[in-house]
């Protein structure tokens, strides 16, 4: 049944730790959630929940007891992670391009493989990848840009994530592969409407459709203007990858006469807007850092791609000014992990890092673990602009969640929970995971569709993609 004609049967999750990351950052010890559809009704002690929802004879009640494993000790339940800047159709590519220069890596490798992909490569890398982004935590996130939308579309739907889907769009540019041609601005334009007339606010409303520009140095002024006019016009959002490298902004500097780099010109042009999501934001001055803040600009920060390819982004000064700074892993061929999970520890350890190799003193203060938290949970809803329903566990937002089991080497013991969920949490732990109220993964197992049949398909589909596209992996050791 669809819609208003599904049954809104009531779920009750008690005896838990909630971490709800809402205003007030409540920390429920003994926490219960009451879920009716695909909205939670209801939050608060375990107690007082059993005593208002628990006494229903209606038999449209689930009541889970989430004590866990071990007497008295239970399970942590918090909001489903938000991943903002992910390539779900590189997913075929993961280990297509280690260890190699960045134009070798887009040229040979990513310009390649992503311009002979068909509709149902980017279906089956879709799916890949969702397996693993459920795994880790995630219920949502913000695609950075592939050639067949519509692919990844049908596997959102399929699995039961929330995203924000954006296509690739470059009209000028060296290098392009000839299979794409020249794209006309018109066409980019005009092929992205289409998207969103097709796909926006499909999939019982968890499929949003966003602009995409790939990144300055493949668009015009003209495809620059006129993305942000129809993003404004749609009321939705702009993903872009924005001052990724040190030659960007030499190339901007040059092209584009302005005195530093993508920033100041993105400034210059008022393309620095609230929906705006700027990924990466590496190579970014103090006053550019100010240009971000007073625009409301988005940035995802993707602490591994980061470090393989781009260079420290000065995430505490972002966020010391205010500006909305979340997580994301980039794609497969970028971080080889679609680990939310794995992101979070990386962005505190980097960053206080950075912090070493700036002042010459170590700060193990910077980036603390509620930050990161913070990061990868309410800043990633408000960059996808989504906070008025998820990003929370709050009473008429949406069900979103993650359920932890920490009974394991790699958690125990859990001293401080919100440390213990940065530091110590492993993909291993997280044991189910909710979205738009529904199960999507349960004891560990994807709930919407069969796993090793995916696996099949992407050993399959990879093969036969790298082969039309030309693309030799050279062998490291000598294989006999």
């Amino acid at each position: 049944m669809e819609g208003s004609e599904r049954v809104r049967r009531r779920s009750i999750l008690h005896n838990c730790m909630i971490v709800t990351m809402d205003d007030q950052e409540r920390v429920f010890k003994d926490g219960a959630i009451v879920i009716e559809g695909d909205k939670i009704i209801a939050i608060n002690q375990s107690s007082l929940i059993l005593k208002e929802f628990g006494s229903s004879n209606t038999g449209d009640v689930d009541i889970i007891n989430l004590n866990g494993k071990i007497h008295d000790c239970k399970f942590i339940l918090y909001i489903g992670l938000i991943n903002t800047h992910v390539h779900t159709s590189q997913q075929l590519g993961r280990g297509i391009a280690d260890d190699v220069d960045l134009m070798t890596w887009l040229h040979k490798r990513i310009w390649p493989y992503e311009s002979n992909m068909t509709e149902e490569d980017s279906f089956i890398s879709t799916l890949l990848c969702g397996i693993e982004l459920i795994h880790s935590g995630v219920t949502c996130f913000a695609e950075a840009g592939g050639q067949h939308v519509s692919g990844m579309a049908r596997a959102v739907e399929l699995l039961g994530l929330r995203a924000c889907l954006a296509k690739s769009t470059m009209d000028c540019g060296e290098g392009l592969p000839e299979e794409w041609g020249v794209q006309s601005t018109d066409y980019c334009i005009q092929s992205q409407k289409e998207l969103y007339a097709k796909h926006h606010n499909t999939a019982d409303g968890r499929i949003r459709m966003w602009f995409g520009i790939r990144q300055i140095m493949n668009a015009t002024d003209k495809l620059l203007f006129e993305t942000r006019d129809a993003a404004k016009e749609l009321s939705t959002g702009i993903h872009m990858h924005v001052a990724e490298i040190a030659y960007e902004n030499e190339f901007v500097t040059e092209t584009r006469e302005v005195d530093h780099g993508t920033v100041t010109y993105l400034e210059k042009i008022e393309l620095l807007r609230p929906n705006l999501l700027a990924a990466h934001s590496v190579w970014v001055n103090d006053t550019e850092i100010g240009f971000l803040s007073k625009a409301g600009v988005k940035v995802s920060h993707c602490p591994a791609a980061a470090m393989r390819m781009l260079g420290f982004a000065p995430v505490k000064e972002m966020l010391d000014a205010g500006i909305c700074v979340s997580l994301g892993t980039d794609g497969a061929p970028s971080n080889n992990r679609m680990s939310m999970v794995d992101e979070m520890y990386l962005a505190s350890l980097i960053n206080k890092g950075r912090e070493t190799y700036l002042k010459g003193t170590t700060d193990p203060t910077a980036l603390p673990a509620e930050t990161v938290l913070k990061m990868a949970t309410i800043n990633g809803a408000k960059s996808v602009l989504w906070d008025n329903e998820i990003g929370s566990l709050e009473v008429c937002k949406k069900a979103d969640m993650v359920i932890v089991d920490p009974f394991s080497w790699s958690m125990l013991p859990v001293h401080d929970c919100i440390s213990s969920l940065v530091y110590s949490l492993r993909t291993e732990n997280i044991e189910a995971v909710m979205c738009n109220g529904q199960w999507i993964m349960k004891d560990r197992k994807i709930v919407n569709i069969d796993e090793g049949q995916v696996f099949s398909l992407a050993k399959e589909a990879s093969h036969e993609l790298l082969k039309r596209a030309g693309i030799t992996i050279p062998s490291r050791m000598n294989f006999i």
